[in-house]
């Protein structure tokens, strides 16, 4: 007899593999590996395996939650908050979710989201009465609403719970200080550290205190307590070689940050090497730094400080060289890519710095750093428009991205936007609302905004937390305004007093005199403040300028002089001397210092300008529209360069070119009254002559030189319109007979028949 197989149906299989692939079976899979991970400290490879949960259990809270842990963990905290608060929101009752979140918003300054973290945590507590995690940050909310009296009360009760916890007798301690009770926060550390004889940590807290109070000695002798308990305790060898470093014992310093470099934690191994770059010995650390990252190539962090060691040493070349071999080996190294574009940046290789961040983009779309460098690129080439939108996306991708949120605001501030500007900085999270940088910010816009008593209320405001210079300064600049002369000195002489090299606070000073006709005062006041600081570039530099200005190259040149002396090499003087050269007709002298700059800084743009000016006063055109050339290389929307080049090729006969480069100024300044004199000259040397006559007009209606006029004259005369072209003619020689173009409007006249 045959025997049938079995066959086992179709249903019955399918429910086979789906009990044993349910997503809750895979979720758990999946949080497992992660906290595995996570364990092994390998947080990039948790955040994957957490995110996979949540794929597989989107509306579960508990993978948010693992993931807001190793987020934290890897000190992405913007992240970790985020990821907490989606945790809170799918299941309130999620305790560890809710205290962690409330622990972040415990820190704001807004009073509001301080009050919601201290419900958050009051809930928790009702279900977890003596959790003394909640205790713990029950009382930081308390704090922080000022209430000190009730954040000792909970803090008491965390260590009737559990005596040892260090967390709560450090708040304790804190909140003890609160009331001034020195002698209670210092007994709160010592029973710290009796309920704990072989712990380091409390010793060290105890230490940090004494410091803190200027009890050195107590705190050297808790310091070598710890050390006592756990010689390779990495935080206190810290303490003790910053203790060392303040006593200026550097030779015992450097022992005890090489042995702290010797500890196996890889985050102490730079150590050393930063004390001697910090000290001075800059070779000898980058030699470290060097040894460090060859050792461990994998390392970023090695790679990315001695990155940073070349850049401080000018060492651009090798920075870069690091950078790419890392990139050579691994394409996908983002890290890489986002430093070696910040060296771009820095030398102003736009194009590279850009291929670097899309490629970064390309793996990390919604990367907002690389955003916010690609705004820096835009800034860099003058692209106003597309870098507020590369500044709008990092806000959209992270609103919380204060550095973004000011350089939009300024952009628009910049940009005839003061109204945007304001809305974009209230738009602001309401614990940056009420930082200084925001109100400097959004006072800037008050008062371009002509908002003068909300503008005083924003100014107040800050000075009421200190005397910070730049709100002295937009103080000093509303009582300008307001014809209050005497206080805008006050505010402007209290701003030097901090900061006696504040340029900006000087030339308001000068201001308030020279708005009352006491120009000859202001201008005095500015030497005397200037033989105070003799050694300082930018004040020599602010005066040198000052003095030109008003006719004294003497007293300039000796002022320029000053500041190149105080920093050699300083190319804003080394120009100004040129210039000062030029003007007093020592050509030679002058080309010789515009050569040394474009010849240790090809790129230099205010170099290669002046360059070109002092080739087309010697008449040599072709030099001249070379060295335009090589800044529009540099930076392709420099109005002066290409409204120049445009010019000098017009002159030269080559209208073709010439109208390429002077539209295209046209469409950088469309009200540039010299644009329009260069774009219509273009036209007249193309032999196209009512569009000549047409810019020519328009740039004569803005500004009517006699230059100008001789090219309307010859325009008019061209185009068919010879009476108004002589009497345009006579017109700019009654201005200025003696110009080339004088001679070459006779020139032309002369050949048409009255």
């Amino acid at each position: 007899m045959r025997l049938k197989p079995k066959i086992c149906s179709v249903g019955v299989v399918i429910l086979i593999f789906c009990g044993c692939s349910s997503p809750q079976a895979r979720e758990a899979r999946y949080l497992e590996k992660g906290k595995d991970q996570f364990q092994q400290k390998n947080f990039g490879t948790a955040i994957i395996h957490f995110k996979n949960a949540v794929k597989v259990q989107p509306t579960d809270a508990e993978p948010y939650y693992q993931l807001g842990l190793a987020y934290l963990a890897s000190n992405d905290f913007n992240n970790a908050a985020s990821y907490f608060k989606k945790a809170t929101e799918l299941n309130p009752k999620h305790t560890g979710a809710q205290l962690k979140l409330a622990e972040f918003m415990s820190a704001s300054r807004s009073k509001e989201i301080v009050e919601d973290a201290q419900k958050r945590t009051q809930d928790v507590l009702k279900s977890l009465p003596d959790d003394t995690e909640a205790l713990d940050i029950l009382a930081s909310t308390e704090l922080r609403l000022g209430k000190p009296e009730s954040a000792e009360a909970h803090l008491e009760q965390a260590l009737r719970k559990s005596p040892s916890h260090l967390r709560s007798s450090v708040a304790l301690a804190q909140a003890r200080l609160r009331r001034k009770d020195v002698a209670g926060a210092e007994e709160a550390l010592k029973q710290a550290a009796a309920q704990s004889p072989k712990s380091p940590e409390p010793r060290l807290y105890l230490s940090n205190f004494y410091l803190s109070l200027g009890k050195t000695a107590e705190a050297e002798q808790e310091l070598r307590r710890t050390l006592e308990i756990d010689p390779k305790h990495g935080p206190a060898l810290l303490a003790l070689g910053a203790m060392q470093v303040r006593a200026k014992q550097l030779e015992q310093a450097e022992q005890t940050y090489q042995q702290v470099a010797a500890l196996p934690e890889k985050q102490y191994k730079p150590i050393h090497a930063l004390f001697l770059f910090e000290t001075g010995k800059r070779e000898q650390a980058i030699g470290e730094f060097e040894k460090l990252a060859k050792a461990d190539p994998e390392d970023r962090d090695l790679r990315t400080e001695l990155v940073r060691a070349y850049l401080a040493m000018n060492r651009v070349g090798d920075a870069e060289k690091v950078l790419t071999a890392a990139l050579n080996k691994n394409g996908r190294d983002t890290d890489a890519m986002l430093q070696r574009s910040r060296v771009y940046l820095a030398a102003r290789k736009y194009t590279e710095a850009q291929t670097d961040l899309n490629e970064l983009l390309h793996f990390r779309p919604n990367s907002a750093e690389a955003h916010y460098l690609l705004s820096k690129v835009r800034e860099g080439r003058g692209e106003t428009a597309i870098q507020q939108q590369e500044l709008g996306e990092v806000l959209r991708l992270t609103p919380e991205f204060l550095a973004a949120r000011l350089d939009l605001a300024q952009t628009l501030l910049a940009n005839r936007g003061a109204q945007s500007a304001l809305k974009l900085l209230d738009e602001a999270p309401q614990d940056q609302k009420e930082t200084v940088p925001v109100l400097l910010q959004r006072n800037r816009a008050l008062l371009v905004l002509g908002q003068i008593a909300e503008a005083r209320k924003g100014i107040d405001q800050v000075l009421s937390t200190g005397k910070v210079p730049e709100a002295l300064l937009q103080d000093a600049a509303l009582k300008l305004s307001q014809k209050d002369y005497a206080g805008a000195r006050i505010s402007a002489e209290e701003t030097l007093k901090q900061g006696p090299e504040n340029v900006r606070a000087l030339a308001v000073l000068l201001q308030s005199y020279t708005a009352q006709n006491q120009a000859s005062i202001g201008i005095q006041k500015v030497r005397e403040h200037v033989s105070r600081q003799p050694a300082s570039a930018p004040l020599q530099m602010f005066l040198g300028q000052l003095l030109v200005t008003n006719g004294d190259r003497v007293g300039a040149r000796k002022a320029l002089d000053a500041a190149l002396g105080a920093q050699p090499g300083l190319v804003s003087a080394e120009l100004a001397l040129a210039e000062l050269d030029a003007t007093e007709g020592n050509r030679d002298e002058a080309r010789k210092r515009v050569s040394a700059v474009v010849s240790s800084d090809a790129n230099s743009i205010p170099g290669r300008l002046l360059f070109a000016q002092l080739e087309t006063a010697d008449g040599k055109t072709a030099a001249a529209i070379e060295q335009y050339r090589k800044v529009v290389a540099v930076d392709e929307k420099n109005i002066i360069a290409i409204n120049g080049l445009a010019y000098l090729l017009a002159e030269s006969k080559q209208p073709d070119e010439a109208l390429r480069y002077a539209q295209k100024a046209k469409e950088l300044a469309p009200d540039n009254a010299t644009v329009d004199d260069t774009l219509g000259w273009s036209y007249f040397q193309k032999g196209l002559y009512s569009l000549a006559v047409t810019h020519l007009e328009s740039a004569n209606a803005k500004e009517g030189t006699a230059r100008r006029k001789y090219h309307l004259a010859m325009a008019y005369l061209k185009a068919g319109d010879p009476k108004r072209g002589r009497q345009t003619l006579d017109a700019a020689t009654k201005m200025d007979p003696n110009l080339p173009e004088a001679q070459a409007a006779r020139q032309v006249f002369a050949i048409v028949p009255n």
